[in-house]
């Protein structure tokens, strides 16, 4: 099997379709969810569970994966056998060469954001018990956890290319969210009720849970980063001297990107470091922290009411000059920055 233009396209839109899944909310669809399991376990050579039990969440999960009575861990069989199966046969199929072109356009492109919304569901896991011990044993059950629709990035190439091993995987993932397979028992996970991204597709929200699942377990995020559940109500009374007493860098940068790096600078009595025609530079020292270096720019098309948007660029801590700031967004240095026009 070759890779030509037609089977690319077709890869594509299938990791298009897969992405949509993999950040899919709203109610399970439980009776293909369920057909899908009982698939899985046959086509791994396993007799049916006895049992599907639906739970609410991940937390929920993982508590049911470590009660008594269901059995021995059939994840291996069930889901890394047939992972092993598929990907053997097609990169047989496809050689090195084409193995690597079409996982590029499928499982490639996925992989980082997906992954990292798994891993910040089991971060939440850990962090839903009162001790650091008891916390990482209940993170270690979703370790025996099929991640259903967050296996969108490896199910999207054998999706695409029609592979057997991974049809019933690939029905509980469009389904449902994590489930546990155990010889008598599947624990099978609702999807979350809401799960708010930003543009780069990492959990992000300003006013509430990023991700919350329908018993109420739920993800504080922003641009990626965990936040406190009470981090969105601190943010309303943000102050320059608040700011600087966060002990979090990374809570503190958080904070800044919300209150705005221009009415930071106002708000602080900051002075610019360097002033030239392309713009002027900023600097914000923060404690424990490298700093925040801006140059702050002024667009020379004027908006409809006749004013001029001004654009802050984050560059370097060790820039020295606005022009050299300015180039570096270019990837010039600033004795080759020589635009003939502003724009």
């Amino acid at each position: 099997m070759t890779v030509t233009i037609e089977l690319a396209d077709a890869l594509t839109a299938t990791a298009r379709d897969w992405e949509e899944v993999a950040f899919r909310s709203g109610a399970a669809d439980r009776p293909g969810a369920e057909a899908g399991v009982r698939l899985a376990y046959r086509t791994a050579g396993l007799a049916e569970p006895e049992e599907i039990v639906w739970v609410d969440s991940p937390l929920a999960g993982a508590r049911a994966a470590t009660a008594p009575g269901v059995g021995r861990p059939v994840r291996e069989e069930v889901r890394t056998r047939q992972w092993e199966l598929a990907r053997a046969a097609v990169h047989a199929s496809l050689g090195t060469a084409d193995w690597s072109l079409a996982w590029s356009l499928t499982g490639g492109r996925l992989w980082g954001p997906v992954g990292d919304l798994a891993a910040q569901i089991r971060r939440g896991v850990a962090a839903a018990e009162e001790t650091e011990e008891a916390g990482a044993a209940l993170r270690g059950s979703t370790l025996d956890a099929v991640l259903g629709q967050q296996d969108a990035a490896w199910l999207a190439l054998f999706d695409a290319l029609g592979r057997p091993e991974t049809e019933g995987l690939a029905r509980v993932a469009r389904s449902a969210g994590w489930w546990w397979p155990f010889e008598r028992v599947a624990v099978v996970c609702e999807r979350p009720a809401e799960l708010h991204l930003d543009e780069l597709h990492r959990l992000h929200r300003a006013d509430g849970p990023a991700l919350l699942f329908p018993d109420g377990f739920a993800v504080h995020a922003w641009g990626g980063m965990p936040v406190p559940a009470d981090f969105a109500a601190s943010m309303a009374g943000l102050t320059p001297a608040r700011i600087r007493a966060e002990e979090n860098a990374e809570l503190r940068r958080v904070m800044l990107e919300h209150f705005g790096y221009d009415r930071y600078l106002a708000e602080s009595g900051a002075t610019p470091l360097h002033r030239d025609e392309t713009g002027v530079l900023w600097r914000i020292d923060l404690p424990d922290d490298e700093p925040v270096v801006m140059v702050e720019v002024v667009n020379s098309t004027a908006e409809p009411d006749g004013t001029f948007r001004k654009y802050w660029l984050r560059v370097p801590p060790a820039t020295g000059t606005a022009r050299e700031g300015v180039a570096w967004t270019f990837g010039l240095s600033e004795a080759d920055y020589h635009p003939e026009r502003e724009t």
